[in-house]
């Protein structure tokens, strides 16, 4: 990405991540034999598709340019410290959460990266509230992957 892109391309771009995510929480979630697993990534998938409904408004000019808001969300770090299992073996439901960690670590990086590339200010404000959006679902995602991974015993 060596040239800024233009607001109609920024979210042309953002669109089609989100309908891609869509399409890997869905194939993540054949994956999955646990009920409860496949209710938070079918969760997740949905919250991509309001994303990608979102954006597909912002670009028709249904919402204005103060839509989003932002809020806090706590980085655990843990997709920054612990490489994902391939998908293309079976997977434990702490694997399959961490795998969705680094996939929203990964949309949160690009939103984040792509938003330092603009001086515009509506692009740039818009982009962070997506990198937002990403890491709180990133610390979802990792908050089930530890209490899954690590789960609290009887005896403390």
């Amino acid at each position: 990405m060596s040239k800024a892109m233009s607001l109609s391309e920024v979210l042309a771009t953002a669109i089609l991540r989100e309908q891609e995510a869509f399409f890997f929480y869905s194939d993540l979630m054949e994956m999955a034999k646990d009920k409860g697993v496949k209710e938070t990534l079918q969760w997740i998938a949905n919250e991509e598709l309001k994303h990608r409904r979102f954006l597909v408004e912002y670009k028709s000019g249904k919402h204005g340019k103060s839509a989003m808001q932002m809020t806090a969300a706590i980085d655990y770090k843990i997709a920054e410290n612990i490489t994902a299992p391939e998908t293309d073996k079976p997977l434990t439901d702490a694997d399959i959460f961490l795998v969705a960690s680094h996939r929203e670590l990964k949309a949160h990086t690009f939103y984040t990266e792509l938003a330092n590339l603009h001086s515009d200010p509506e692009i740039k404000n818009l982009l962070l509230k997506m990198a937002g959006e990403e890491l709180k679902h990133k610390e979802k995602m990792e908050y089930l992957y530890s209490n899954t991974a690590f789960a609290q015993t009887a005896g403390g």
